[in-house]
């Protein structure tokens, strides 16, 4: 399944940390929603995607968007990766690949690993439909910024 623009986005719930779950499906259709797919905690680009959204953190507060960023790493690694780049916002684990599955952003392969996201962004309405979507086929491409704000503002 390929989640698409104008689609009800899937809702779903993840670990930041080890027993705790952060359930998103509670802002969809409420909140204007930013999901930001990365492959893995710690790698350059991913860390530089990340810590740009945190420089930015007042445009996205600014917006009243909630930002959750999704990876395959274990919840003892997403929560060590948000402490230290001193991220304001969670990062979810989807070890089990199950929403990166329903959102259609996994790669075959990346680096000899199987079953990790692309570097993806989800722009959601408050009506809880995607109002703008961004998948790279490359991991060393970071996301456009500036498109991403301009979706937020434009998402109902």
């Amino acid at each position: 399944m390929t989640v698409v623009e104008g689609d009800s986005a899937p809702a779903f719930a993840l670990p930041p940390r080890p027993r705790e779950t952060v359930n998103v499906g509670e802002h969809l259709g409420r909140d204007r929603v930013v999901l930001l797919f990365f492959p893995l905690a710690f790698s350059s680009t991913c860390t530089a995607e990340m810590c740009r959204m945190r420089d930015d953190w007042d445009t996205w507060r600014a917006l009243d968007a909630r930002v959750f960023g999704i990876t395959v790493d274990s919840p003892f690694v997403t929560e060590r990766f948000r402490q230290a780049e001193r991220l304001p916002f969670p990062i979810l684990s989807d070890f089990n690949r199950d929403v990166a599955t329903r959102y259609g952003v996994l790669y075959e392969e990346l680096l000899g690993l199987r079953g990790v996201p692309k570097r993806a962004v989800f722009v959601i309405g408050r009506d809880g439909r995607v109002a703008w979507r961004w998948v790279s086929e490359s991991a060393g491409v970071e996301p456009p910024y500036e498109e991403i704000r301009a979706a937020v503002e434009r998402a109902p």
